[in-house]
């Protein structure tokens, strides 16, 4: 036992000697028997061992496995699907929706121009009041007083600028009535014309008056307006006239008989003249001559006379020059009354103005509703000294609202004056009318919108000024249409450089309507083919297909792709 365990002792520094032979068991006999258990606990130790380097190894390569294939993802992108849709028949309605600020259709507010103690209020917020109720009472001296002063301003410059007015009308010379102009008097321009000055004499010869004589044993049978026929030997005319005039005068003849004079007027065919002979006969129980002719007459003549002295500055004097009621003949100039005339217009426009802006000022402090409604706020106290620039009171209708809104330049060839619009006011449904469109637009951000009034029914109250509301109506609508979802429809140019509408419609081979694009869609599958479709109406989801495809075509949507965490498209 001794040697054994000394031929198989080692040192630190000499290691034991392997045995020569091997020794068989059955010569070692028992005395090897006590070695046995040491030598079988080394081997299951040796074995674990071996277990876990294994284990180890294995996980080991697992890892580098799923680094491997995370690398191979990443650089992959994952795994991906096609997402695909079908040209299918249905109905599509395109809708506008906006939002906007509700408001009375009618309001009024009364702000004081003047300040003044409030003596009485007759309503209070609340209260419905109607055109012409009275509201309030404010006492102010001082605002009655300016307007007492300011209205004195006025009529006195009111008074001036008559005056004025009148002197410029005397520097022209004017005639009354038509006629012509005879003996008229040289006046050159530049020329001083003394006041009083006979320029021409205005006669009337549109008429001419014959004074005729005859025997009062015809004076029953004689009266204005009877007819008369009168003769004129010089131009060997007859012509229509009229009794004008009866004077009963008392001529005596060379033959002892007693006349009346009766005028006779005939009308001017543009050949007579005064002092032409002409005589007339009378329509009576028989007819009726004159004593004697006579000569005929202007019908009225007139002097032309200035009014005022001043110089000359043109004239149109001519005789026998035919002029009308009205027409100036001759125009005077008188210096500073061009000035002075424009200087009191301007004076006399401002003091209107004036008159005017201190009315109102009275005006406010005794109010009335200016119109029907109900009075939302009152902004003074009776007792109180009220101060310019308080808001004493606002009135609104509130049975009628507007919403102010605004519709962009895509979709306002939609909205047309009294359709119906949806008012939507937090889940209270409404149904309102657009009032009007405006046809200039605002900028905002970039796109231009269009300011659009709504108004609403609000019988109920529901409505409260200055709330805001959603609107919408349906622009159009279309039923039995062929649609498809709007992401399946791509923009795109074809190689001619047209901007057209694309679907990618899955075939075998290509469609006999593909479009040859100006550059190649490197996201689109093989198996799709691009054609041109037109598009209509389109709401949040679909899109109406006019033209380029049929129902039951499959049409690429995009795709779907897997990051190893979940998907996404």
């Amino acid at each position: 036992m001794a040697e054994v365990l000394d031929r198989n002792k080692q040192t630190p520094d000499k290691p034991a000697e392997a045995p020569a032979a091997a020794v068989p068991a059955e010569a070692a006999g028992a005395a090897f028997a006590p070695a046995a258990p040491a030598t079988n606990k080394k081997k299951k130790r040796s074995k674990r061992k071996l277990v876990r380097r294994i284990v180890v190894l294995a996980v080991a390569l697992a890892l580098v496995a799923a680094v491997i294939v995370w690398r191979s993802t990443r650089q992959d992108g994952g795994a991906s699907e096609v997402l695909t849709e079908m040209v299918s028949r249905g109905s599509i309605t395109s809708m506008v929706e906006g939002s906007g600020a509700a408001v009375a259709k009618n309001s009024a507010s009364i702000t004081l121009l003047s300040g003044g103690q409030v003596l009485e209020i007759y309503v209070a917020e609340g209260d419905y009041v109607h055109e012409g109720d009275a509201l309030y009472t404010i006492e102010s001296k001082d605002a009655q007083e300016r307007v007492n002063s300011e209205q004195k301003n006025v009529n006195n410059l009111k008074k001036q600028l008559a005056k004025l007015y009148e002197a410029a009308n005397d520097l022209n010379v004017r005639a009354d009535y038509d006629g012509i102009l005879l003996n008229v008097a040289s006046c050159p321009v530049g020329e001083t014309v003394v006041s009083g000055t006979t320029v021409a004499t205005l006669v009337d010869n549109t008429k001419l008056l014959l004074p005729l004589y005859f025997s009062y044993a015809y004076e029953g049978e004689i009266a204005v307006g009877q007819e008369a026929e009168v003769s004129v030997p010089a131009t060997m005319a007859r012509l229509p006239g009229t009794v004008h005039e009866i004077h009963k005068v008392q001529r005596v003849s060379a033959e002892g008989g007693r006349l009346f004079e009766v005028v006779v007027a005939v009308d001017n065919p543009g050949t007579l003249t005064e002092q032409m002979t002409a005589t007339a006969t009378l329509a009576g129980a028989e007819t009726i001559y004159p004593y004697a002719a006579g000569e005929l007459q202007w019908f009225r003549s007139k002097a032309l006379k200035t009014e005022i002295t001043g110089e000359c500055a043109w004239n149109s004097l001519y005789d026998y020059m035919p002029v009308s009621a009205g027409q100036s003949v001759l125009t005077l100039t008188a210096e500073s009354s061009d000035d002075e005339i424009s200087t009191l217009e301007t004076q006399l426009r401002n003091a209107e103005k004036t008159l005017e802006e201190a009315q109102k000022n009275l005006d406010s402090l005794n109010a009335f509703a200016p119109i029907d409604g109900t009075v939302l706020t009152v902004g003074i106290t009776a007792g109180e000294e009220a101060k310019t620039g308080t808001v004493a009171m606002s009135i609104a209708d509130t049975t009628t609202m507007i919403v102010n809104a605004s519709i962009d330049e895509m979709n306002v060839s939609y909205a047309k004056v009294g359709m119906p619009v949806n008012i939507d006011l937090w889940g209270n449904g409404m149904i309102g009318t657009i009032d009007s469109v405006s046809l200039s637009a605002k900028a905002e951000n970039g796109v231009a919108r269009f300011p659009i009034v709504i108004s609403v029914d609000n019988s109920d109250g529901v409505l409260m000024s200055g709330a805001y509301v959603n609107y919408s109506f349906t622009a159009s609508q279309s039923d039995d249409c062929l649609i498809v979802p709007i992401q399946c429809v791509k923009s795109a140019q074809t190689a001619d450089g047209e901007s057209v509408k694309v679907l990618f419609v899955r075939s075998d081979v290509p469609p006999e309507n593909t479009a040859e694009l100006a550059m190649e869609l490197t996201d689109v599958p093989e198996g799709f083919y691009p054609v041109v479709v037109e598009t209509g109406i389109s709401d949040n989801y679909n899109v109406e297909l006019l033209s380029g495809v049929e129902e039951g075509v499959t049409v690429y949507s995009g795709v779907a792709q897997n990051n190893g965490m979940g998907m996404y498209f």
